[in-house]
């Protein structure tokens, strides 16, 4: 249901259940989750590409058709990843396609949102009596602002790629056969990068977010874990004599 493809520090994770448009069964959510924590676990492993196979469908959330209904959801959240808070790496978004729901919900939870010119996206939920609970009625406000995003979530407004660029969630539309070598390539620069410092960015924001104002956000960052372990880092020290040298740096993410 989940196809893991490892290259060198990137990893890509597929949604492969075509026959139900991606959509997610409990078991395909515990599996994703698994394949998280992999990737989270392996200090070689340095950023993610999550995305649905064929070219119609990245996931159209919940497999409210599934036998499953009354199966324990991952702590983790739907798909292993929308209520996991405490990730430390970057994952890319590469929506090929319909990203409804949960669906919608998954992308959202992704750093990084790259998206086919075919996409499209929506919180469907009240149609069938149902909320976007997985974290879309609160990250999209948080991406779009309030006002925007509520129109689309009281019309369970579906919006296209371009629409959705132009709103603010995401960050680039591509041709379909494009999107998968740019979130590749995206992936490589990223992975290029300090990791500890990327971690320590993805951190930052994420935290800084949570406090109610600049000023306290940039006295409270200095305390931060993350921004401490690159304060007395190797890379730190590594990526000054590499510069100073005039030579590429050689990361050791400590």
């Amino acid at each position: 249901m989940i196809e893991v493809e490892r290259d060198g520090p990137v990893t890509c994770l597929t949604i492969a259940r075509p026959e139900v448009r991606n959509a997610l069964s409990v078991s395909a959510s515990l599996e994703l989750s698994a394949a998280i924590d992999a990737f989270e676990a392996d200090a070689t492993a340095r950023v993610a590409i999550l995305t649905g196979s064929g070219t119609t469908c990245f996931c159209a959330g919940a497999d409210l058709k599934s036998r499953e209904a009354g199966a324990a959801a991952p702590a983790t959240g739907f798909g292993g990843l929308t209520f996991r808070f405490d990730r430390t790496k970057p994952i890319i978004a590469a929506v090929n396609g319909v990203a409804f729901g949960g669906g919608f919900e998954l992308a959202l939870a992704c750093d990084l949102i790259l998206a086919a010119d075919t996409a499209s996206f929506a919180l469907p939920e009240p149609r069938r009596g149902l909320i976007a609970a997985a974290g879309g009625l609160h990250r999209l406000p948080r991406a779009i602002g309030e006002k925007r995003a509520l129109g689309l979530i009281l019309m369970a407004r579906a919006v296209s790629a371009i629409e959705g660029e132009r709103l603010g969630f995401v960050n680039e539309v591509l041709a379909s056969d494009a999107l998968l070598p740019r979130a590749r390539a995206l992936a490589a620069e990223i992975s290029a990068l300090a990791p500890l410092a990327i971690r320590a960015s993805l951190d930052a924001v994420r935290r800084g977010l949570a406090e109610p104002s600049l000023e306290a956000a940039m006295r409270a960052q200095p305390d931060w874990p993350s921004v401490k372990a690159v304060r007395g880092s190797q890379d730190r020290r590594e990526g000054i004599e590499a510069f100073r040298e005039g030579r590429p740096p050689v990361w050791r993410g400590r």
